[in-house]
């Protein structure tokens, strides 16, 4: 068997990559976000009952989120106003305010927090920083919208230098052909060292997703459709797709689940990828609508884009992932977000219970001196490692029985062997890990 040579990249348990055995009573368990309750209510004379498609991103010591502010009477399709993009704004990403930006004039007024008001990309605009090491300092802002009216199957680039004023970079649409009609998500994806899109079309008849890749932001290549192996068709309206921020060579995506037969109910799901085309997609719900009332509505429960790091509401603890939702969509009501949290790394573990289970992982090769573990037991629980040859035999010194014994809840503990953490001669060769848990949840490893 191949070893995978991770160096010191962070590996997370989402998919099967690096597993070669489950033993016991052990499972991959898809944890679902906590709920912490409505960060903005989009009440504003220019926002209304269908907002949506939020993008947050962090900004220097700041979080920014873009969204479209809309209010449209679904049975007459015909909205109070054109839509129109705006942005709230954060220092912890927790707390969001809507700051008077006086850019655009709305009412008479530019006291509003407006950046656009164009025709041809506030129907779902999505900007993202540009991290190209080669990018024109001028564009160092990047977005895409589509279209309106006879252009609904377009979609247009923008470029800013500051995230808030925006110019089109072209009158003709990017060369993609596609629906849409979705949040639509691009980015310089550092994995591939190229532009990445991804876009919602129809496949067999079901709302799906294609993604295409460019060197420039101008030319594209052939979109190509997400493949999920053998799972069954569903409708994905969204994608929410970008590398996971402590593993980037792992893409974690999003999507909403549309239940077109169910009065157009939507919820989150959770998926994972490793070349950003192939994805092992979680079919259980990552974000149900649950006992909220105002998430069982037609498109009440969408997963918004991007996940960003923020404070823990308990004393000491390490920071949390945050990740938004809507609700009251199309219910006379103005649409709230809300916010939900997970802990870092925490979209799937290695679940073990008290009768215990152990999990051993394919040969892999790594650089580093220590082994981190992101870790979880109960207080009667308990974790211990050993480390493998790559023919599954103990190597002298880091075997079960040398192995310490961990119980607690921490993302980053250090793995010991008869109190030593060096496992630096093992380093270049290859080896596997086995984790033999009670009552514990193994996140992810590291070498470091």
């Amino acid at each position: 068997m191949k070893s995978n040579d991770i160096g010191t990249q962070r590996e997370l348990f989402v998919d099967t990559h690096l597993i070669d055995s489950l033993t016991g009573h052990i499972h991959q368990h898809l944890h679902e976000p906590v709920d912490k309750g409505i960060v903005i209510d989009h009440d504003a004379p220019w926002e209304g009952t269908t907002c949506g498609y939020n993008s947050t991103l962090r900004v220097d010591d700041k979080f920014w989120m873009y969204y479209r502010g809309w209010d449209l009477d679904e049975n007459a399709q015909k909205g109070k106003n054109a839509p129109v993009t705006c942005v709230a704004e954060s220092d912890d990403g927790v707390h969001w305010t809507k700051p008077n930006l006086g850019l655009i004039e709305f009412g008479g007024s530019t006291d509003n927090n407006i950046i656009l008001e164009t025709d041809f990309a506030t129907h779902n605009f999505v900007p993202f920083i540009d991290t190209n090491p080669n990018c024109d300092p001028s564009a160092s802002w990047k977005g895409v919208g589509r279209g309106t009216g006879d252009q609904i199957r377009t979609l247009y680039s923008l470029h800013s230098t500051d995230g808030l004023n925006w110019t089109q970079d072209s009158p003709d649409p990017m060369p993609l052909d596609g629906k849409f009609d979705s949040q639509n998500i691009a980015y310089w994806d550092p994995n591939i060292e190229a532009y990445r899109i991804y876009f919602r079309d129809m496949e067999r008849d079901h709302r799906a997703i294609r993604t295409a890749i460019s060197p420039d932001f101008v030319e594209w290549t052939e979109s190509t459709f997400l493949d999920y192996g053998d799972a069954a068709d569903t409708h994905l309206y969204t994608n929410q797709i970008e590398p996971y921020f402590r593993a980037p060579h792992i893409y974690a995506g999003f999507p909403t689940r549309f239940m077109q037969d169910r009065e157009a109910i939507t919820e989150g799901l959770f998926m994972s990828s490793r070349d950003g085309l192939h994805f092992n997609r979680w079919e259980e719900s990552f974000i149900r609508p649950g006992l909220n009332a105002n998430k069982w509505g037609n498109r009440c429960n969408y997963t918004w884009y991007g996940l960003i790091e923020t404070p823990s509401v308990i004393q000491g603890a390490p920071p949390e992932i945050s990740i938004f939702t809507d609700e009251k969509y199309y219910s006379g009501k103005p649409v709230s977000t809300r916010r939900h949290t997970l802990r870092l790394d925490g979209f799937v573990s290695l679940r073990a219970g008290m009768a215990g289970g152990e999990v051993i992982t394919n040969p892999m090769i790594f650089s580093g001196s220590s082994l981190e573990v992101n870790i979880s037991t109960s207080a009667a629980g308990s974790m211990r490692v050993e480390v493998l040859d790559e023919g599954a035999k103990a190597i002298d010194g880091y075997s079960l029985e040398d192995s310490d014994e961990f119980f607690g809840d921490t993302v980053e503990h250090t793995v010991t062997w008869k109190d030593s953490s060096d496992v630096s001669k093992l380093e270049g060769q290859p080896t596997r890990l086995r984790f033999v848990l009670h009552d514990a949840d193994v996140y992810s490893f590291k070498f470091k």
